[in-house]
């Protein structure tokens, strides 16, 4: 068994990020800018921001966080998202989730400038991606894509089980490892909370990559995979103990896995530097130096 370290592959992005911004820097130009807006208090979404904030600082980038009282309303957290698309000083902007149930987020992430979404949530992204079109990539899809690839694990020709189609996970990473990209052409099954489960057991059993985000401790367990196999853990869950763990029996599981993520560690790690590389990206666009 062998990790997939997403803090020693994060870090390595990162550093690689911020020799190309100083290099932008020394030729004149301003460093890449990221913009967060924050709505409410929610302790999860705190530890995300802290944790984007930090990567901007070490990548060499400016960033700026926003924070508005959960009492805002959708007009006026539109009418900002608004300023900041004009606002040509701010390569990325993240709208931090979860929302206030006032405010429908799918309208949140619509108003934002696709040329600004470093997200990657936009339709207009989401649609590019999946045609296989250069775009911004959602996040931890491309997170999980950069993990592999940069641990050389075979992805193409390999039978792939994704589990849950969040529109954040499950949905875009099935796509992107289908797709004719740098990490893909591999076979992909998605399953979701409505497959049997004897469906469920068949598909697992015989796939050479599971990735699993549902978001319930221990939902993947020994018996549901095949020795050799490579296991992503995109599950964070909080136990009452205060533990964090996956979706996976970590302890359990990992003696029959050739490539397993741990938690923490693992793809939450990986989330955060793929916003760093899209906000390059959004930079590199903007500036006309890609």
């Amino acid at each position: 068994m062998k990790l997939l370290d997403g803090k020693k592959c994060a870090e390595y992005l990162v550093a690689d990020i911020a020799q190309q911004v100083k290099r932008y820097i020394d030729a004149g130009h301003r460093k890449p800018h990221m913009t967060i807006i924050l709505v409410g208090e929610h302790a999860p979404s705190e530890s995300y921001v802290k944790s984007k904030i930090t990567s901007c600082a070490l990548s060499g980038f400016e960033s700026n966080l926003i924070r508005l009282p959960a009492s805002i309303s959708e007009k006026e957290i539109l009418a900002l998202i608004q300023e900041i698309n004009e606002d040509r000083s701010t390569d990325g902007l993240i709208v931090q989730l979860p929302l206030p149930k006032h405010i429908n987020p799918q309208l949140v992430i619509n108003a934002i400038d696709p040329a600004k979404d470093i997200d990657g949530f936009h339709p207009t992204n989401f649609g590019r991606m999946a045609l296989g079109q250069k775009a911004f990539r959602p996040a931890t899809a491309y997170g999980i894509c950069k993990l592999l690839q940069y641990y050389q694990v075979q992805v193409a020709g390999k039978h792939c089980v994704v589990i849950g189609r969040s529109n954040i996970v499950g949905k875009p990473i099935s796509i992107m490892l289908s797709n004719d990209f740098e990490i893909g052409n591999a076979t992909v099954t998605l399953t979701h909370i409505e497959t049997p489960r004897e469906l469920l057991l068949d598909e697992t059993r015989r796939a050479d990559i599971v990735i699993v985000a549902v978001g319930i401790p221990g939902f993947v367990t020994p018996d549901m995979v095949k020795d050799g196999v490579t296991l992503i853990d995109v599950g964070i869950n909080r136990l009452e103990s205060g533990k964090l763990v996956g979706d996976v029996e970590f302890d359990a599981v990992a003696p029959k896995c050739e490539w397993i993520t741990p938690v923490p560690g693992g793809v939450g790690r990986m989330t955060v530097a793929a916003l760093m590389i899209n906000t390059l990206y959004a930079y590199q666009n903007n500036f006309n130096l890609a």
